[in-house]
């Protein structure tokens, strides 16, 4: 006679949420519940496992929305120093390359290996600007209000229970869960993550610290990510430093950083990475922080060399390869660049952006074979419209360099038949018009150019140059005005100004 031996639930719930298979796990213990409803160990599994389901990592989340941006009163100086705040990036410090080799976003710092949440949002001057802004993840984009975008993360949590809520918030008496440490920090995950009350979680957090008589650093940590999330900055700093000085933590470390970036003091946030790599040497994401840091100064040199650290300690981190990658791209060493880029192919990173920069190292390291295959793949593997339209207007640069114009001008176009809003195409169409004596037609480019991407400097500074040949010389000048604004060190933007004075001068 056979005996069948079936495992028992609860420990069945719990080997499937080690092995992160969350529904599962789920729905075991909601059948254990229904049968023993007072089971605290299946009401503490299922707990976790709804966490778990919607958990986003708060050190890497990190966009402003438009409120957080316009009506900031924390900003003590409205003019600071240079190379003391990260909204007014300024010039390039380090040697990095300027915006006539690097590009520059509508942030003003130059683009980035690697899209990150901070590298999304921008700084506009005024609400009218903030608003109009494109939102599109290849420009700086505010988003509504960050408060707003996490009760849209929050409501992850109704697809996970299609029958109402798991815990009704409302109901729970948290002085009497505070008392209970094996299950408070669960719930409090629950209520953070899950739920997205942030106002209860900070309660419960409040109560729990109380009870433990302020000495868990791990409750200081939540109360001062939930002050983060409410926008409490100074409230925030005082928690995560108390809770360093009870126990040293990377998080903690990351969590103060990520405080004074917001605050806009990116020099005591590099002395908190600096702090933190005492306590924690060659520590990865301390490295990478440090890096993002000056990228986002635009001291490039030192980004550099900090990603190659992090490099020496990690050889698979996707952000450092990219970073270093860009950079050797921009400072004309395409070759070097694209073994970068085909490290991250050998590392399985298979998407349309990868094939996109591969197809341009190719073509500016001379090696045609394999430059029209990248950007075929790459063509296979968009995503999105945005994706498609710069993948267009990257070969659109090849045509040009083959010195195939007509070829060029298809790619620029459908580049715009893409995206509407690429005012980097509007401006090399407008240059390809000129060459075929349209002016008007050059000239409105030019116009949707400039009006479309503010930041760039080029049609600007062609709006000036062909006012200037056709005798239009009070729009060559506010135009050429426009250019230095965008790029001061700009020497051709320079000469016309100069030569505009000196004939207005004369007049």
């Amino acid at each position: 006679m056979e005996v069948t031996v079936t495992m028992d639930p609860l420990f069945l719930a719990w080997s499937s949420c080690r092995r992160r298979k969350f529904q599962r796990c789920s729905d075991i213990c909601s059948k254990l519940l229904s049968e023993s409803p007072y089971d605290q160990a299946a009401w503490s599994l299922k707990t976790r496992a709804l966490t778990e389901m919607v958990y986003i990592d708060e050190v890497e989340v990190d966009q402003e929305g438009i409120a957080d941006m316009m009506l900031d009163e924390s900003s003590i100086a409205q003019v600071a120093r240079p190379g003391t705040s990260l909204r007014l990036p300024g010039t390039s410090q380090g040697g990095a390359p300027t915006p006539a080799v690097r590009p520059m976003t509508q942030s003003g710092r130059p683009i980035t290996g690697f899209v990150r949440p901070s590298t999304l949002s921008g700084r506009p001057e005024t609400m009218e600007q903030a608003i109009r802004t494109p939102r599109t993840a290849s420009t700086a984009r505010p988003v509504t209000s960050a408060s707003g975008r996490f009760v849209r993360l929050g409501t992850a949590s109704m697809l996970t229970n299609p029958d109402g809520p798991f815990i009704n918030l409302s109901r729970l008496n948290l002085a009497k869960y505070a008392k209970r440490p094996n299950l408070s920090k669960t719930l409090f995950e629950y209520i953070f993550h899950h739920e997205n009350d942030v106002k209860n979680a900070l309660d419960l957090a409040a109560l729990a610290t109380e009870h433990v008589q302020f000495k868990d650093w791990w409750w200081k940590v939540q109360l001062g990510k939930c002050y983060y999330r409410l926008g409490l900055h100074r409230e925030a700093e005082k928690q995560f430093r108390s809770a360093l000085a009870h126990q040293e933590f990377v998080d903690t470390y990351l969590y103060l950083a990520k405080v004074y970036q917001r605050l806009d003091q990116p020099i005591t946030a590099l002395n908190v990475f600096k702090q933190g790599l005492d306590h924690f040497p060659a520590e990865v994401t301390l490295l990478t922080g440090i890096a993002r840091v000056h990228e986002e100064m635009n001291n490039i040199t030192s980004a550099t060399e900090y990603y190659k650290e992090v490099l020496k300690q990690d050889n698979t981190h996707v952000e450092a390869i990219a970073c270093i990658g860009s950079n050797h791209f921009y400072t004309d060493q395409p070759e070097i660049a694209l073994r970068f880029y085909r490290r991250l192919l050998q590392m399985g990173v298979f998407n349309c952006q990868l094939y996109n920069n591969l197809g341009l190292c190719c073509f500016y390291a001379q090696q045609y074979d394999m430059t029209l295959s990248s950007f075929e793949r790459a063509l296979a593997l968009v995503s999105s419209d945005e994706e498609q339209a710069d993948v267009w207007y990257n070969l659109g640069h090849v045509a040009v360099g083959i010195g195939d114009l007509t070829l060029a001008y298809q790619c620029f176009k459908l580049a715009l038949a893409f995206n509407n809003n690429h005012g980097e195409a509007y401006n090399n169409l407008a240059v390809l018009e000129l060459r075929k004596g349209r002016i008007e037609q050059a000239k409105a480019f030019l116009q949707t150019a400039a009006s479309l991407s503010p930041h760039m400097y080029e049609p600007h500074f062609n709006f000036a140059t062909l006012s200037d040949k056709v005798g239009d010389l009070q729009s060559s000048y506010m135009a050429a005005q426009k250019s230095e604004d965008a790029f001061p060190e700009h020497v051709d933007t320079q000469q016309i100004l100069k030569n505009l004075r000196q004939h207005f001068a004369t007049l």
